[in-house]
């Protein structure tokens, strides 16, 4: 799965490279789907079931796009945040990942939208390492950003994954006393995609006509982070994360050097 990850990770750096006003969705979903092809993985998006099957690698979604948003022609602009999903699986195991990036100088609302929207994940991974049960940790997660006067969608959650992208068990970002049988332990061998939603505005969303783009139900700002996350013996482990020293010989000779990074 580390290795599916690294794809994901590089697939990542390339559409982030392009990220600026002027550039298409499709661009940013092309340099997804041409890393995909080096490594022969198989992008996990492309053809997913649905009403209509998911016609890219990549779902990329715009300002009050929260997910899902289908590549296509449209341009970005400066202040525009854009969120880019891909998952691909190689040898068998799957990677997922998820990140928002800001689109040239965005505002203040949209700059904390983010600042906080990765917060929540971090905050996530950092407590994988020492709560039993998951429901301690999505606790955690709506506090930290209901604190900041933001909403967790509710609708919409992480997952298990491992031989397949969805997997049980079910990932929520929020606390409700009422799913309390749907809890989980969080024990060495429990792998996750761990992807905070989170809005600006109201937590209410909505699916577009193309029966995929969800969006904010009121037009506000929504961003979304993700990594595929193992509790091991050892600890916890970012498998979409960065390569270590010892890791580097694996990715593109364009993407060794640590200084020209994206990190999250």
């Amino acid at each position: 799965m580390r290795r599916a990850g690294l794809v994901v990770w590089e697939a990542h750096q390339a559409a982030a490279r392009l990220v600026q006003p002027g550039v298409t969705t499709q661009e940013l979903d092309n340099a997804i789907a041409e890393v995909f092809g080096q490594y022969q993985a198989i992008p996990l998006f492309l053809a997913y079931p649905g009403k209509t099957p998911f016609p890219a690698a990549t779902c990329i979604s715009v300002n009050e796009q929260v997910v899902h948003g289908i590549p296509g022609p449209r341009k970005l602009f400066e202040g525009d945040i854009v969120s880019v999903d891909t998952g691909c699986s190689l040898a068998g195991w799957c990677g997922d990942a998820a990140v928002t990036h800001a689109v040239g100088k965005i505002d203040a609302t949209a700059n904390r939208l983010l600042r906080v929207t990765l917060g929540a994940l971090n905050l996530a991974i950092e407590q994988m390492a020492v709560q039993s049960r998951w429901s301690q940790i999505a606790r955690q997660m709506q506090q930290f950003a209901e604190q900041e006067g933001f909403a967790v969608i509710e609708t919409l959650v992480g997952h298990g994954i491992g031989r397949k992208m969805h997997e049980a068990p079910q990932v929520p970002n929020y606390f409700d006393p009422k799913h309390m049988r749907d809890d989980f332990d969080v024990r060495p061998g429990v792998v996750l995609a761990i992807e905070p939603m989170i809005n600006a505005g109201s937590k209410q969303v909505r699916t577009l006509p193309d029966h995929w783009t969800i969006v904010t139900a009121d037009g506000s700002l929504s961003a979304h982070f993700e990594h595929t996350v193992a509790r091991t013996d050892s600890g916890v482990r970012r498998l979409t994360s960065a390569p270590d020293e010892s890791e580097l010989e694996f990715v593109g000779k364009s993407f060794r050097d640590p200084s020209r990074w994206m990190h999250w």
